[in-house]
């Protein structure tokens, strides 16, 4: 799968100094908008200095839409996600989880799943990554597969703390 690249959409923002505009724009997949900058210049240049600031959100948002187009049929992750500005890093975190290829692991799965499982049970079927890893007792990248693991096999679903926030698991105990 082919994703937006920040280098690139720098490279046809350049194009503005020869009275190209909006490449930018259309490269990350809003045509409408880069239309209108080819038109307009660039909105008389405001739109492209804007753009400057705005060039890494864009292709982050259209890798994003890429992954979900791409994805094998589950239920995409930022389905149940709303962003707020803070929720940035928690996005990127649930990106790496998303995107990490599940493997075996040498570990004993089926203690650690059930390690998870009862601690789910403990705290009425609702953990959050401390939580989980202060109970298996798993290293960061173990933890995390396990936890994809759980997803993928229907056990728990990822969503955000309604109050701050954060990711929590849910599963359905």
């Amino acid at each position: 799968m082919q994703q937006a690249n920040s280098g690139v959409a720098y490279i046809l923002w350049c194009l503005c100094f020869f009275g190209i505009c909006g490449g930018q724009r259309l490269y990350t997949g809003q045509i409408g908008i880069g239309l209108i900058y080819f038109f307009t210049i660039g909105f008389l240049g405001i739109g492209q200095l804007i753009d400057l600031a705005l060039i890494p959100n864009m292709v982050d948002k259209r890798n994003l839409y890429l992954r979900g187009l791409h994805s094998n049929g589950t239920p995409s992750v930022n389905q149940s996600i709303t962003l707020n500005i803070g929720d940035i890093p928690q996005l990127q975190q649930l990106q790496a989880i998303q995107l990490q290829a599940i493997q075996p692991q040498t570990l004993s799965t089926g203690s650690s799943m059930q390690k998870l499982l009862k601690a789910a049970k403990e705290h009425n079927g609702q953990l959050s990554l401390a939580q989980a890893a202060m109970y298996t007792e798993l290293e960061s990248e173990h933890l995390k597969e396990l936890l994809q693991e759980a997803t993928k096999i229907g056990y728990a679903e990822i969503n955000n703390d309604p109050n701050t926030g954060a990711i929590r698991y849910h599963f359905d105990l």
